[in-house]
């Protein structure tokens, strides 16, 4: 990473001034040394997903500023960077350790990588949300998965791997919630419809985004990003991108081939080990996870009762 650094934010201030008529109206802000600061109103009026549909004139704005002349917003309350993405794509089994500790086979780097979807609008929360799950005596078996979240800032198809990255805003934290215990589902009519992805991994609130988007400049090689995971202050999961399986630059290509990449469309590129499944460990209500990627920040959700 390179500093100093910011990301950037969606937040709103009660008692700011900034918008006591509609009060749940989100601003773009940028979060620098632990403070939210105010972007001029040509930014701050408008949603980061429409400052992402003009990146091409936003990004040498951004990169001119420096957050310490921006004005303080002290009451900001942050929420997700994104409301919301186009689409979310998640790549599976995409770290080596995760593959070791989930018994496959060791995978080929050249090997496309196996991509499903959330829903948006359902899935994804901010900073501090609250996560409603049943029980793990109901069976939901729900797990954490901590992952580098990629931004797409420049959209397109059939992307060349050499020009992928061009076409990333930024990057932040992603939590990819999982019900593994909906996963299988019995008496399909099909052998293919035996495993359920809509019950495992889309159910509302199952994708913990932010707290903002580091634009990618910050980020001198997205290969080399160190990343953490702790439940109820205990560390699950320490591990750094050098171990993906497939880079962040040829799962951008491979996506583009299967859809058109959109401004604000996010990518989630995998999780390492340490996730619950392999010693049967379940998050509860009343659990607290803490996400972390280093230069991103910290993306916490407690778990509460369905």
């Amino acid at each position: 990473m390179t500093s100093p650094s910011f990301t950037l934010v969606q937040y709103t201030s009660p008692t700011g001034g900034e918008d006591t008529v509609a009060p749940a109206r989100a601003f773009t802000g940028v979060m620098a040394d632990g403070k939210v600061h105010r972007l001029p109103d040509a930014f701050a009026e408008r949603p980061l997903l429409a400052l992402l549909d003009d990146w091409a004139a936003v990004e040498p704005v951004l990169r001119a500023l420096t957050a310490a002349d921006l004005v303080v917003v002290p009451d900001a309350e942050l929420h997700a960077p994104l409301t919301y993405p186009r689409k979310v794509l998640c790549a599976g089994a995409n770290y080596y350790s995760h593959t070791e500790e989930m018994g496959t086979e060791r995978p080929s780097p050249d090997a496309e990588p196996y991509f499903f979807f959330k829903p948006p609008t359902t899935t994804v929360v901010g900073p501090g949300a609250q996560v409603a799950i049943a029980s793990p005596e109901h069976g939901w078996n729900v797990d954490w998965e901590v992952e580098l979240a990629v931004v797409i800032g420049k959209g397109g198809r059939d992307i060349p791997l050499d020009q992928a990255l061009a076409h990333v805003a930024g990057y932040t934290i992603a939590n990819d919630l999982s019900a593994r215990g909906l996963f299988h589902r019995n008496g399909a009519v099909f052998p293919a419809f035996e495993w359920d992805w809509v019950s495992h991994k889309a159910l509302d609130g199952f994708l913990p985004l932010g707290p903002g988007v580091l634009p990618h400049w910050f980020v001198e090689d997205p290969q080399q990003v160190g990343l953490r995971l702790s439940v109820n202050g205990v560390v699950k999961q320490e591990s750094s991108t050098a171990d993906m399986v497939v880079s962040v630059a040829a799962q951008i290509a491979a996506a583009s081939r299967i859809v058109q990449l959109e401004p604000g469309d996010v990518i989630l590129t995998g999780t390492p080990a340490g996730v619950g499944f392999p010693r049967q460990e379940w998050l509860a209500p009343g659990d607290v996870v803490v996400a972390e990627i280093h230069g991103m920040g910290r993306l916490e959700t407690r778990m509460v009762q369905r």
